[in-house]
């Protein structure tokens, strides 16, 4: 392994993935830009490069096998470990989505990325972590996938796409799964909400910017040995499941 910490971040190439490499490169870590569009991969890189942070491009579509075992190859030459990564990439599906009539191919395509991606990706850059001194993985949810949030009398989560919603509780499930697995093994895995932030994945409708909604990510990718495992955190502290 490297002297110096590497981390490689999903969906880096804007918004709140692209302050998440900021944010840990600032830190004096090695990042990984991790994005399928080569043009918004090599801006993001040459703009983090221009600001200080030692960054590199990671050509990475997390609902493709072979993107993504390309990609664990890619790190582990060119970085030569990973020690923590940070599974940011999602899409929401597009509005609206009520449960009555989404499309059921809408919901399958919204959990291919925002689940089925997460797990392709992790499972793939394990072996990298597993070697880790220190090891994280934080995978970026939100508090609209917490059951307890929707199903309490008086809360207000607004007009929410309803497979955007149902894939963050599902990632939440399995970020609790992995903690349980991993446990003992000095790998921390926890889930973060950046809160309602500015992307375009809200058509920027957010309250907060992308470098505080990174705040949460970069806190858990920092986590002290002693750290939590299979926490939902938010800039507030923990969130209900």
């Amino acid at each position: 392994m490297s002297e110096q910490t590497i981390a490689l971040v999903t969906g880096a190439n804007k918004g709140i993935g692209y302050e998440i490499a900021a944010g840990l490169g600032a830190l004096g870590w090695r990042v990984g830009v991790g994005a399928r569009d080569r043009r918004r991969r090599d801006a993001a890189v040459e703009k983090l490069r221009a600001a200080g942070t030692d960054a590199f491009g990671v050509p990475l579509d997390v609902a493709d096998d072979a993107s993504v075992a390309a990609a664990a190859e890619l790190v582990a030459d060119r970085a030569g470990g990973l020690d923590v990564l940070v599974n940011n990439a999602a899409i929401t599906g597009g509005m609206p989505q009520t449960p009555t009539t989404v499309d059921p191919a809408t919901v399958r395509e919204v959990v291919e990325t925002n689940v089925i991606g997460v797990v392709r990706v992790t499972n793939a850059m394990l072996p990298l972590l597993r070697a880790s001194a220190s090891p994280r993985i934080v995978n970026m949810s939100s508090s609209v996938g917490s059951l307890a949030l929707q199903t309490t009398p008086g809360v207000d989560m607004g007009v929410v796409p309803v497979a955007y919603l149902a894939s963050k509780t599902f990632l939440n499930a399995v970020t609790v799964q992995y903690a349980k697995e991993l446990g003992g093994t000095g790998i921390l895995v926890n889930s973060g909400c950046p809160g309602f932030t500015a992307t375009d994945l809200n058509a920027f409708q957010g309250v907060r910017t992308p470098r505080q909604g990174a705040a949460v990510a970069i806190r858990l990718a920092t986590l002290p040995a002693d750290g939590p495992t299979g926490g939902f955190f938010d800039d507030g502290g923990s969130v209900p499941w």
